[in-house]
């Protein structure tokens, strides 16, 4: 029997998300553009490879973008790879807006007491 060998997964969004150390890092890169591995190191308490092995494993997700610049590697938001997580998301948004229209009434009622 001859063996193919398979495509390697796709990680997850929802895992890839999961890491706090990973959801950081796309926030950073939300709010402040593209940066290279040590502007991205900066704030964290682990290793530039620890830093590298997350990006990477975002970048696999399809949640950022690396491109060279001359000697550096620049990481960058790929927002289209959070859209599926939006669009689960949302399906509980009305269940949200319930709840806060519950509490703007309840603070209405408290104070004209």
């Amino acid at each position: 029997m001859i063996s193919t060998p398979t495509a390697t997964p796709t990680p997850d969004v929802y895992s890839t998300i999961g890491d706090p150390t990973r959801r950081a890092l796309l926030l950073r890169l939300a709010e402040e553009g593209e940066k290279n591995v040590s502007e991205l190191v900066e704030p964290f308490s682990i290793s530039q490879p620890a830093i590298s092995k997350h990006l990477r494993i975002l970048r696999d997700a399809g949640l950022v973008s690396c491109h060279k610049r001359g000697r550096l590697r620049l990481y960058s938001i790929e927002a289209d790879g959070l859209r599926q997580v939006y669009d689960w998301v949302s399906h509980f948004e009305r269940y949200w807006d319930e709840k806060l229209d519950a509490l703007g009434d309840h603070l209405d009622r408290k104070a004209k007491d």
